[in-house]
């Protein structure tokens, strides 16, 4: 769990919140794959669903759901958006996400921007981008 000023210090700029079917096996999932953090308690519904749970990955906050139809909330795709991480340390983020189970979409290589980047898809069928800035940029951030 966090305090108040984790909160804060996360809780701020874009956060992805994404609806997915099984949100409770997913930060089972995102712990094991990606070093989520739980933030605080998991909100549930009456039936058990979750109604809302906020996660850190990588010094940034994400929140999911469960779906809820009948209010509007399908499961998200990741056809159509990826969750990016900037991280010094590729084949450590990699090999964890692909351990876990996320299936390779393209692998981690030296793109001709200079950066190493790849995709992987996690079972609840979100897209995660790894992207590794070259050692030039790292040094100059």
């Amino acid at each position: 769990m966090s305090s108040s000023s984790d909160y804060k210090r996360l809780m701020r700029g874009v956060i992805p919140y994404v609806t997915v079917e099984g949100a409770e096996k997913a930060i089972e999932f995102y712990t094991r794959a990606f070093g989520a953090v739980l933030h605080g308690e998991v909100a549930r519904s009456e039936d058990g669903r979750v109604l809302n749970a906020s996660i850190e990955i990588n010094d940034g906050m994400v929140m999911l759901m469960d779906p809820f139809p009948d209010h509007g909330s399908a499961p998200s795709s990741g056809s159509n958006f990826l969750l990016q991480l900037v991280i010094a340390d590729g084949d450590l983020w990699w090999d964890r996400a692909v351990g876990a189970g996320c299936e390779v979409v393209s692998p981690l290589k030296l793109e001709f921007w200079g950066d190493r980047f790849g995709r992987v898809r996690d079972p609840f069928g979100l897209e995660w981008a790894f992207n590794e800035p070259a050692i030039e940029k790292q040094r100059a951030g």
